[in-house]
């Protein structure tokens, strides 16, 4: 492993050049000077600029501006000149005439391609001269990974290129761009409400699954590179917190190491693995084998050994799965899970409100379903009481409505969204998670579009991301049913899609430049301010909108929590 420390070594240093200024020793500055100065051509580099060793720099002419660099593996020909603060990030190719501004970030596997070969048909390929027009980048622009822009291009100033894109045509100041070919998303001045940041639109031109595709790379770039930020952001010294300015939570601290996975493929850097899985596993109870919230005691199960409502039921969820993603488990099991028998089970199943309390009757089987599930995995057997499971998923396939596939009734004041809310929690934790067949998956998709429909819930400036999740997961789960084939000819395929393309393209819209995603408003939940749970909650939203869409590989994401997309317990292994 390369060390990490004040002295880094070399091949660190080509990864991470902006560490030189400050890391390097005396000995690696006296090598990059004799580097600088080994460079072919008639070549200039300005001051605190570093050329990484493993760089092919073989220039006709360079000019390299003051606090520049060129990363590892990066390959350089031909005439470039930069401007100060300029980055090639490794493994970059420039080649030909190439002219950037101040401020110019170039992204790693980028090609800026200042040349081209004529092609009459006289004579071979390779034989045939080239043509030289030059690429010029202004100042203050973004260049993600993976672009390719061809020579004759002009890229005005202060412009974002999303990553995968295919530069063919100038583009003017302030463009957001992406797509092959590379088209204008928006205007990167747009303020506008809702407008700080991510690709508006994803339209429907000719090219409109390549847009999309760039659209939704451009995203998750953005999305990476202020993760750590937002999450430290929401830490405050000790613990976190949902946002600045409120008090620790439980699930702050789970939707932290969530956001750290998905879009660092780590854990969150305020604290070590081994200390996050020391205060998320030491708030577990004992005796019960609930987790209470901070400064509370645990809750007292109520007579059939379990509770009913509280934070302690959705920690089941949330602390459980943060400490899968740490690779460490519930050091005790649920008891009051473990020991309920059937009939215990059946009784607290027939009283949950299910009239006019839906969505807390499945975030209740959520709960159960979820402990069943720890306690399995972690006592290598069934972890309830004999027949227990059979007897919930006996319940919920004998109590589904055959004319909507859910639970529950809907109601005059608030339609389905009670029963449309208490269906995602449901299946989330029972039929979802244990990889078992929904009942009348066509029935629900029927009843979740007539739901998404609703403008109380769905109207402009409305929706918030429980509501919109508790829509897209439902019809991603249906249409990967047996009983509901997906695809171009899948059950009501072009409703599905039209509804998926508008709520990301609104999603996409709403991220909010080192903040993160605001909930959304709405009495539940934490409101419209950015925080952990809405940028948690939105990002699994963006992935499940766009995989419904076909595209989201570009997003190089994939839940692996809470809101994971394949079943926790694989078919065959349960009952």
């Amino acid at each position: 492993m390369d060390d990490l420390g004040p002295d880094p070594s070399p091949r660190h240093l080509d990864h991470c050049p902006w560490l030189f200024a400050e890391e390097a020793s005396e000995e690696q500055r006296a090598a990059q000077r004799e580097r600088q100065q080994s460079l072919g051509g008639d070549s200039r580099v300005g001051e605190r600029c570093y050329v990484a060793g493993s760089a092919a720099v073989y220039p006709d002419r360079l000019r390299l501006g003051n606090d520049s660099y060129i990363a590892a593996h990066a390959y350089v020909t031909g005439d470039l000149t930069t401007g100060t603060d300029c980055t090639l990030n490794p493994f970059t190719v420039v080649r030909g005439k190439v002219a950037l501004g101040d401020g110019v970030r170039v992204g790693a596997h980028t090609s800026l391609l200042g040349f081209n070969h004529s092609m009459a048909p006289d004579r071979p390929v390779f034989r045939q001269p080239h043509t030289v027009e030059g690429i010029t980048v202004g100042n203050d622009v973004w260049i993600g990974s993976h672009v390719v822009v061809l020579d004759g291009v002009t890229i005005g100033d202060h412009c974002v290129i999303g990553a995968g894109a295919v530069v063919t045509k100038d583009l003017p100041a302030w463009t957001v761009a992406a797509g092959n070919p590379a088209r204008a998303i928006r205007d990167r001045r747009d303020t506008s409400p809702g407008r700080t940041s991510g690709p508006r639109g994803t339209g429907s031109p000719p090219d409109g699954e390549r847009a999309l595709d760039g659209a939704l790379a451009l995203f998750a770039e953005t999305a990476r590179a202020q993760a750590a930020g937002i999450l430290d952001r929401c830490w405050d010294g000790e613990r976190y917190a949902d946002r600045p300015g409120v008090a620790p939570t439980v699930r702050a601290h789970c939707d932290a190491v969530e956001i750290a996975d998905l879009l660092l493929g780590g854990v969150p850097g305020q604290l070590s693995a081994e200390e996050h899985v020391a205060r998320l596993a030491g708030r577990q109870d004992a005796g019960t084998g609930l987790v209470p919230e901070f400064g509370e005691a645990a809750p007292v199960p109520e007579a059939d050994g379990f509770i009913g409502e509280g934070p302690a039921l959705y920690h089941v969820l949330c602390v459980g799965y943060a400490l899968e993603l740490l690779g460490a488990s519930f050091p005790y099991p649920v008891r009051g899970v473990r020991d309920m028998t059937a009939r215990q089970l059946i009784a607290r199943l027939d009283g949950l409100p299910w009239r006019d309390g839906a969505w807390g009757a499945g975030a209740w089987i959520d709960a159960w379903a979820t402990a069943a599930h720890w306690n399995t995995r972690r006592a290598g057997g069934d972890g309830t009481e004999p027949g227990a499971l059979e007897a919930l998923f006996g319940w919920l396939l004998t109590r589904a409505d055959p004319w909507t596939g859910m639970w529950g009734s809907p109601s005059p004041e608030s339609g389905r969204l009670q029963v449309v809310n208490g269906y995602y929690r449901l299946t989330r934790g029972s039929f979802a998670q244990f990889g078992v067949e929904v009942p009348h998956p066509s029935k629900v998709v029927d009843a979740v579009l007539d739901h998404a429909r609703d403008a109380r819930h769905f109207g402009s400036g409305r929706e918030n991301a429980c509501n919109v999740l508790d829509v897209a997961h439902p019809l991603w789960l249906c249409t990967r049913q047996p009983a509901a084939p997906a695809g171009s000819d899948g059950y009501r395929s072009a409703e599905i899609r039209a509804w998926a393309e508008h709520r990301l393209t609104l999603a996409l819209s709403r991220w909010q430049d080192g903040k993160g995603f605001g909930f959304g408003p709405g009495s539940s939940g934490p409101g419209p301010e950015p925080g952990l749970q809405g940028t948690e909650m939105w990002l699994s939203i963006v992935w499940l909108l766009a995989d419904l869409l076909g595209h989201s590989e570009a997003l190089g994401y994939r839940p692996r929590g809470i809101h994971r997309p394949e079943p926790a317990r694989r078919p065959g292994r349960w009952p």
